[in-house]
């Protein structure tokens, strides 16, 4: 069939990641050595792999606080080159200043991205987002009269503030205890639907990753670490942690994710994960139906979990 319209060109990726290569030491074996990975709008990517594979160097590439030794990190057209307000940074420390109450300490933020508002708009942005979190009843005590879980949700609440196109967070809930580690990601999860906001995470903790990400970016170990694998999540967007380990996908999701880990990861080192990371879609294969046996043979379970 003809057409006068000629085809539209695939969209650019949000962000883009090319032949990532970072040393310290000069003529040593990189840390990283080509990475390469892409991100769309709006998703949510969490990178898991070992200590010592530069998940962290990544991120700080991305935020502008580290320059990287080869390669370039593209984020809406324009190479990232320093630190900006278009992208918010959570680390696991929270990083508040202990002389400012939350609600200063957030209108510190605001102000520096909009220096031209006025008082009553930086208030508005500034409770807002401390509602968001939940935090309204404690908007005018400082850190010190703040829990570690709480501090932490002032953190999130800073960054979504300034509203950065995207949200760098180096495990931000590292240090919490479970039960409030757990709620802070049902906090997270629920913002990031209601804002659309593009995330970059760093965990070590694979069931937060499932929980959390669209896309789990699965680092070899280092040195010459990259990206191995791109594993998408196919698990239903609106997933909950209380409820997601009755889906058949998360333990096929799981089960790859930690074989990777545990036996996969180290063969990769050294720059022998392919530069092109497969995209893989591991939750898929839990939902195949398994063919019937034929006469004679074992029957098999209906579902097939990797």
């Amino acid at each position: 069939m003809r057409t006068d319209n000629p085809p539209h060109p695939a969209a650019r990726p949000f962000l883009t990641v090319e032949g990532l290569t970072k040393s310290y030491v000069a003529g040593g074996e990189p840390v990283l050595d080509g990475v390469n990975f892409e991100l769309d709008q709006g998703e949510f990517a969490c990178i898991v792999g070992h200590s010592g594979c530069g998940k962290t160097t990544i991120l700080n590439v991305l935020a502008g606080l580290e320059s990287a030794s080869g390669g370039v990190a593209i984020m809406s057209g324009r190479e990232i080159a320093g630190p900006s307000l278009e992208r918010g940074v959570v680390f696991q420390g929270h990083a508040l200043m202990p002389w400012l109450s939350v609600r200063k300490n957030i209108a510190f933020a605001v102000r520096s991205k909009w220096p031209d508002w006025r008082d009553a708009k930086v208030t508005e942005q500034v409770e807002k987002y401390v509602e968001m979190v939940g935090l309204t009843h404690a908007i005018d005590k400082k850190p010190a009269a703040l829990s570690g879980g709480m501090k932490q949700r002032v953190g999130i609440a800073r960054a979504f503030a300034i509203q950065p196109k995207m949200l760098l967070l180096d495990e931000p809930f590292g240090a919490l205890d479970a039960l409030t580690r757990g709620t802070i990601q049902d906090e997270l999860l629920r913002i990031c639907r209601e804002t659309g906001q593009t995330v970059f995470m760093i965990t070590h903790d694979v069931d937060e990753a499932i929980l959390l990400a669209d896309k789990i970016l699965l680092m070899s170990n280092g040195p010459q670490a990259r990206v191995a694998e791109v594993v998408m999540n196919t698990m239903s967007k609106d997933r909950q942690r209380a409820t997601m380990h009755h889906d058949a996908q998360y333990y096929a999701i799981r089960n790859h994710l930690v074989d990777f880990l545990v036996t996969r990861s180290k063969d990769l080192s050294h720059g022998r994960a392919p530069a092109k990371p497969p995209h893989v879609s591991p939750g898929l294969a839990a939902t195949t139906p398994v063919p019937e046996p034929s006469a004679g043979e074992p029957h098999a379970h209906v579902l097939r979990i990797a």
